[in-house]
């Protein structure tokens, strides 16, 4: 870990000298490592994308390995173990093939690396060792997630990938990639070889425009990957949560139909988007799991009489468009989990005799409250005015108001590589500047909001020992000094407040939701 965090470039990755990076120097390090040969042999498929990249690349390894292929996934970020990123047959890569093949790409880039060619940055270093892993295991497939953009990203040494995808674009990195949709979607569109066929799925006019201009410069035959029609998932739902993950499974279809046909392992043109999936591709999608991504997580540390109590809500969103999704998704499994608990107390009415009363103890209430607070942090280069309005505007359209926002600093620093046991300490001093600017923006928002009804009161902790962890505490926000100080925080306020049950949404950032997943899990 110390080795790979020593490649993390302390620059912005902003940096107008970042551009491109000498892009070239990749070619160096696939030489030093004698992967020439073995990257032109990969039968591989290649997506870039600001958003569903990584669930579609998800969904198209499930399919491939239910086909019966030894496949190999390369995603970013880790959430927790930097392993994570590269997957086979759909499981993590081992921690003893992990070091060998690790200090096997090092040693040598260790000792061929000059000033001339210098060590190769963090997610350069992950992506070729992505290379090594998945030529010395034998993969049939790889299935290469870009880290950012396309044109100069380190995934893109492939020359001749066996098909391409995009993924929904929209405004991401906009400092690094540029300021319009079409400036993106170029960048993104540097994925393409030349008579290589690539798909995308509907997108913004100005955005399909540089798409199909830069397709036809390389002969690439483009085409559009209509959404998947949930009936012909026989009654099944995809393994991934949302209505957009419709989106990013028709591509992931047609990804892997393609490479199918192209390898020769399916006839041209067997496949429509309306006829039947075979059973495989079934299989594929409504297995296909990813962490961080619309995941709800009981808090383990609670006694197994009421895990209902404190229930955290995860997902990575931080552009405006997947806080849109995020927000959707928080606000119908609300819905759901309070038609459950009233369908559940009418049973529990409907089993009692006609002449049975039943007291309820003091304080306790048939169907308990429920309270919805929002745990967020995002990177200093995203708009909180852009994200945050999103975010309360479809909860309110909804009928889900946050009765709290906490704001706290990340816990794993972006100048670390951490492992699955590795939590930074948390004595260091960390400036909370960034934090207090959030809470800012959202005390305008809910000010501003007309007729927000959060019921702040509903959550409360009367408790000496917070005193000294909250850092600023307003009418409708708290920022606190670290995130193991929020979450005792939220533990703490579970237990003070019996009758309510705490649904907390965690998102905003990738980072923090890896980070609280580790915390749950200790």
């Amino acid at each position: 870990m110390d080795a790979l965090s020593s490649l993390i470039s302390q620059k912005s990755r902003a940096d107008p000298s970042n551009s491109g990076l000498k892009f070239e120097l990749l070619f160096d390090y696939v030489k030093i490592l004698d992967l020439e040969e073995s990257i032109s042999r990969m039968k591989i498929i290649h997506v870039a994308g600001t958003k569903g990249k990584g669930s579609t690349c998800t969904f198209t390894e499930a399919i491939l390995r239910n086909c019966g292929f030894r496949t190999g996934l390369f995603t970013s970020p880790h959430l927790i173990d930097v392993r994570e990123r590269f997957r086979l047959d759909g499981v993590d890569i081992s921690e003893e093939k992990f070091l060998a093949y690790f200090w096997w790409c090092w040693d040598r880039l260790k000792e061929k690396c000059s000033d001339d060619i210098p060590m190769p940055n963090l997610f350069r270093f992950l992506a070729l060792l992505a290379f090594k892993i998945f030529a010395a295991e034998r993969v049939d497939v790889a299935i290469m997630e870009v880290g950012l953009g396309g044109k100069f990203d380190a995934t893109n040494v492939v020359q001749t990938p066996v098909v391409c995808g995009i993924s929904s674009l929209g405004y991401d990195h906009m400092e690094i990639l540029g300021n319009t949709l079409g400036a993106i979607a170029g960048e993104k569109a540097g994925i393409f070889k030349k008579g290589v066929p690539a798909f995308t799925v509907p997108q913004p006019e100005e955005a399909m425009q540089v798409l199909e201009e830069k397709a036809s410069q390389l002969d690439v035959p483009l085409q559009v990957a209509n959404p998947l029609d949930s009936k012909l998932l026989n009654g099944l739902h995809l393994g991934l949560v949302g209505d957009h993950q419709y989106i990013n499974a028709g591509l992931a279809i047609k990804l892997c139909s393609t490479w199918l046909q192209r390898t020769g392992h399916l006839e041209a043109d067997s496949m429509d988007q309306t006829s039947p999936l075979p059973r495989q591709f079934i299989n594929g999608l409504t297995t296909a799991t990813l962490q961080g991504r619309a995941q709800i997580i009981p808090d383990p540390s609670f006694d197994l009489e009421s895990p209902g109590d404190l229930v955290f809500y995860l997902d990575g969103a931080h552009s405006p468009e997947s806080m849109e999704v995020c927000a959707k998704w928080f606000s119908l499994a609300i819905k759901e989990d309070r038609q459950q608990s009233c369908s559940s107390n009418q049973e529990h009415d409907n089993s009692r005799t006609s002449n049975e009363l039943v007291p309820l103890n003091p304080g306790e209430t048939s169907s308990k409250d429920s309270a919805q607070i929002l745990l967020f942090n995002c990177m200093s280069v995203r708009d909180p005015q852009l994200l945050l309005p999103r975010l309360v505007k479809t909860c309110v359209g909804h009928g889900i108001n946050f009765n709290k926002a906490l704001f706290v600093p990340n816990m794993s620093l972006y100048t670390k590589v951490g492992s699955s046991s590795s939590l930074p300490p948390s004595d260091s001093i960390v400036d909370l500047s960034w934090q207090l600017t959030l809470q800012r923006v959202w005390e305008n928002i809910i000010g501003s909001e007309r007729g927000y009804n959060n019921n702040a009161d509903l959550v409360s902790v009367e408790n000496k020992d917070h005193t000294e962890t909250i850092v600023k505490s307003c009418e409708n926000s708290v920022v606190f000094s670290s995130l193991p100080l929020a979450i005792k925080w939220l533990r703490d306020a579970a237990k003070h407040n019996r009758s309510v049950r705490l649904q907390v949404l965690v998102t905003g950032s990738l980072h923090m939701v890896g980070d609280v997943i580790k915390l749950l899990r200790k």
